[in-house]
């Protein structure tokens, strides 16, 4: 298949074998068509669609290393510094088109970061990960696969390690060792798209010690496997999508497109040896995640970058709805929005240009300036979002409900007193503001606020790799040759 049309990945979600999915205390038989959970299948058929699209493939595909063969993007290994940076474009682009996370970093960072890591544990322990890691990539570029990429376990007593827990089950681990694979427990907290995969690809969480060693798992399983169950994720506003008038649909703000995050329980799953690709190396785990950690917060100098783009451009319409455009202030407001946007921009450019080829063959960024552009990701939308807030005015939290629409004598006075300028709809108006409480307080502000803060590490982990990075001997050999100090 190689390039799966929209239209056929959603066909392909109907063949798995049924999900065990809650939500909101109901079991879902039909994930497909609940509302709320459509709202994300419809972004990531996006990534799909666009890659048919003549004036994205160059962008949105890209030549296999392993077969030759033209793929999803999603599914490459970056072969260059060019890759790199397409792959932010990319998540830029989608980022626009939807306005909200659509799914399939994750998945793409973590094939690229197993890849180089089970070809170095196999150089050191003459083991077989790279080469079944090498067939699994080859079944994901040509059944166009979505990947959950699995890093983070719920972790339990920060303050212990995952073999110190009174709960093991806090951090994925092997409970059996067999001739023919694992048995493996646990749990991965804040999954992204992860009833909308076909595979989740699991990971260890963090550096393991060698009491750890049956907490240093990597393996991959089918999203329908016997013994997962997933707990969908509330996020604000999300009642929303259940009104199916076309009022309902002007509340949600963004009608049409949605994130997912999930509690994946995985209870006594088993996993064949072709499937595991790290067992007990645990010294090998800092590789994985740094490495893993250093391509996802590259991949945030572009998917928030585009979301970036779509506050901006809602912070100009709603000052033209306003009749306060061309003021200055307003002016001056949108030009630091583009400002610290395009600074963030810059960075997820500028990690690619400087990658380098790893031993694998396949490319990764430099780490210290992807660090540093997930430190700002921390940041600056935050003070976008409020930039956006404060152009708006207060009224995009305090909108009546848009079934007053509905009435017509209520709908005379709606449109009689939230008029805006001279000549435009007040109905435009209402739903400019709409998008704006979806951006900054509703669903889209878990995939462009919260996410910007705590995915890919939250800051304190960016920081902690920023000093580790930095070579600051070095610097201080550069002040003292200046200063005329001999060491």
């Amino acid at each position: 298949m190689t390039l799966m049309t929209g239209k056929e990945y959603i066909e392909s979600l109907r063949e798995r074998d049924p999900l065990t999915i809650y939500l909101m205390g109901q079991k879902i038989e039909n994930p497909i068509e609940h509302p709320i959970i459509r709202a994300s299948i419809n972004s990531i058929v996006l990534t799909y669609d666009l890659a048919h699209k003549p004036e994205y493939r160059d962008i949105m595909t890209a030549k296999s290393i392993l077969t030759g063969n033209t793929i999803n993007r999603f599914c490459h290994l970056h072969t260059s510094t060019e890759d790199l940076q397409n792959k932010v474009k990319m998540l830029r682009l989608l980022g626009q088109s939807c306005g909200t996370c659509f799914q399939r970093c994750v998945g793409m960072d973590a094939l690229n970061a197993v890849y180089l890591t089970t070809y170095e544990i196999d150089k050191q322990h003459g083991t077989q990960y790279y080469q079944r890691f090498v067939d699994y990539i080859k079944m994901a570029e040509e059944k166009d696969w979505v990947i959950d990429g699995c890093m983070t376990d719920p972790k339990g007593d920060r303050s212990k390690r995952p073999s110190e827990q009174k709960d093991p089950d806090v951090f994925v681990h092997i409970k059996e060792r067999r001739d023919d694979g694992v048995i493996i427990r646990g749990a991965k907290a804040h999954q992204t798209g992860a009833i909308n995969s076909h595979e989740h690809l699991i990971m260890p969480t963090l550096a393991m010690r060698d009491h750890d060693r049956d907490f240093t798992i990597c393996c991959a399983v089918p999203a329908d496997v016997d013994g997962i169950t997933y707990y969908y994720g509330r996020q604000s506003c999300d009642l929303r999508r259940l009104d199916e008038t076309i009022e309902g649909d002007i509340d949600c703000g963004n009608a049409v497109y949605g994130g997912q995050e999930c509690l994946v329980i995985f209870e006594d799953v088993f996993v064949p040896n072709e499937r595991i690709f790290m067992n007990g190396e645990n010294e090998f785990c800092g590789r994985l995640v740094e490495s893993f950690s250093a391509y996802h917060r590259q991949s945030y100098g572009g998917c928030k970058v585009g979301v970036g783009d779509v506050l901006i451009g809602a912070a100009a319409t709603i000052a033209e709805y306003n009749g306060v455009l061309k003021a200055s202030h307003i002016r001056d407001k949108i030009t630091e929005m583009t400002h610290l946007n395009e600074t963030l921009y810059s960075c997820g450019i500028a990690c690619s240009a400087a990658g380098q080829e790893t031993p694998a063959g396949n490319y990764l960024v430099d780490q210290l300036l992807a660090n540093i552009c997930k430190q700002n990701v921390t940041r600056f939308p935050y003070e976008i979002a409020r930039l956006l807030q404060d152009i708006a005015g207060g009224l995009f939290v305090t909108l009546p409900s848009s079934k007053e629409l509905s009435n017509p004598e209520s709908k005379k006075i709606i449109e009689k007193y939230l008029v805006g300028a001279e000549g435009i709809d007040t109905v435009d108006r209402i739903k400019i503001l709409r998008l704006i409480e979806n951006l900054t307080l509703g669903r889209a502000a878990v995939g462009y606020l919260t996410e910007s803060m705590h995915g890919a590490g939250s800051p304190q982990a960016q920081r902690i790799m920023i000093n580790r990075l930095s070579n600051i001997e070095e610097k201080k050999k550069l002040a003292k040759s200046l200063a005329g100090i001999e060491d």
